[in-house]
């Protein structure tokens, strides 16, 4: 079924990119001490990683409506695969951060995972469908911070190459990983359920190339547009910036060693495997009870838990509480995530790239405000708490984000249809088990008869 081989091959090839975005987070120990990076150059890089992703989600937003996902993700991962190889040649401070600048821009492929998924699935299982596909893409920020110091010291234990040596090497892995993740999303997936982009505007089945600006530019009218930016800046903007510093945090504050502080930052996001989903889920359980604005309840219910939490993870001094705090503050954030997209697909489903797009970009433009934040001149536990008591605030912002009657109406028989559709398939299914099921004992009594 060419939806479930989409889904998976759309939540593979985030997680790769996630996975190549984030690499080189945990091995920054190392990275740090060799290039003689300071506290302020390190603030400057965990920018650096998430800034120029910001502009690539608003292009590929853009992109997306016009050329598929399919072509889309297909360059997006063979041009990202070389800066996450490439980066290996840094020297200096200069050239590291801009690799890091180059290879932010894989970061935009959050824009195609959810744009996909959210075409190829049902109203009433459109929230789940985009909550997992992004969770279980997500998840490559927490394999990442155990897998990555794994892989260097294969390199530098098991075949003796020197530190410096190590790193640059396993970030060559990573880029050739993606480099035939991109080759294989273009033979395995198709852009709709249908058919292709091209193939479809040709039949006439969708409207040509041209519209696409113009509704861009209209989305971008839309107040809830940006409603929707300053939340994910709070919420994925938030599980950015922690991937990008939980590492270091637990080597500097809790004494911990390379692959201690990495299996420990990776607790954090490998609550992806099931947390985006949940908030996915009961996203789209709130909306079949009350309808789109049940969908924005529920996001606000997440999001100040999510806030609440990162208050109580920074007054945690000891690792014992330190740990299971970041795993409730890892479980809010990522339902959070799941839970803003279930509300996505319905704010503009003629301009739903640009939509993606530009509230996808808010995740960034989140993670770089909190970025500077980590420049040295504050400890960091008392930036996580200045960041949670602003994200409590942020929660706030799910009141604004409103529908017409006419839009809960049309949605609701849109829903009721998709879940009528459902039972009717599954009804199919199991008629077409008991078909089956006689037949074989049809055949299996003519054949004892012959005997």
């Amino acid at each position: 079924m060419v939806q479930i081989r989409t889904f998976h091959m759309t939540w593979f090839a985030f997680f790769s990119c996630f996975f190549a975005w984030f690499g080189i987070a945990p091995l920054m120990i190392i990275v740090r001490e060799e290039l003689s990076l300071t506290k302020d150059q390190v603030g400057w890089t965990i920018i650096g990683s998430v800034a120029m992703t910001i502009f690539a989600r608003f292009f590929i937003g853009w992109l997306v409506d016009r050329i598929g996902p399919r072509l889309a993700y297909t360059w997006l991962l063979t041009l990202g695969a070389f800066p996450v190889a490439l980066i290996g040649l840094s020297n200096s401070f200069e050239s590291f951060l801009f690799f890091r600048l180059a290879i932010g821009m894989i970061g935009a492929s959050f824009v195609i995972t959810q744009y996909h998924t959210s075409v190829m699935f049902a109203p009433n299982v459109v929230g789940q469908a985009n909550a997992t596909s992004a969770g279980w893409g997500n998840l490559g920020g927490g394999v990442t911070q155990f897998v990555m110091p794994l892989i260097f010291s294969a390199f530098v234990i098991g075949f003796g190459f020197t530190d410096a040596q190590g790193w640059r090497l396993s970030m060559v892995v990573v880029g050739i990983v993606i480099f035939v993740t991109g080759i294989a999303y273009f033979f395995f997936t198709q852009d709709a359920p249908d058919g292709n982009y091209k193939d479809l505007r040709k039949k006439g089945m969708m409207p040509e190339k041209q519209s696409v600006t113009p509704l861009y530019f209209k989305a971008m009218k839309d107040y809830r547009v940006w409603v929707l930016f300053l939340i994910y800046g709070a919420t994925f903007g938030i599980e950015l910036t922690v991937n990008n510093v939980a590492a270091l945090y637990f080597f500097d504050y809790f004494d911990l060693n390379l692959v201690q502080a990495g299996m420990v930052a990776a607790s954090f996001g490998l609550m992806n495997i099931f947390a985006r989903t949940l908030g996915g889920i009961f996203g789209d359980n709130f909306g079949s009870l009350w309808g789109l604005k049940g969908r924005s309840f529920w996001l606000f219910i997440v999001i100040l838990g999510e806030g609440l939490a990162l208050m109580l993870f920074s007054q945690m001094n000891v690792l014992f509480l330190a740990i299971p705090t970041l795993i409730l503050f890892s479980l809010f954030t990522q339902m959070a995530e799941g839970a803003t997209y279930s509300v996505v697909p319905f704010i503009n489903k003629k301009a739903l790239g640009a939509v993606s797009g530009i509230v996808g970009a808010g995740g960034n433009a989140g993670a770089v405000a909190a970025g500077f934040l980590f420049k040295g001149a504050i400890e960091w536990n008392d930036v996580f708490l200045i960041i949670g008591i602003v994200v409590v605030i942020a929660s706030f912002l799910s009141f604004l984000i409103r529908f017409t009657p006419e839009q809960e109406a049309e949605e609701k028989i849109a829903f009721e249809k998709a879940k009528m559709d459902t039972l009717v398939l599954k009804a199919d299914r199991a008629k077409a088990a008991v078909l089956m099921s006689q037949q074989a004992i049809m055949e299996a009594q003519e054949t004892l008869a012959k005997k």
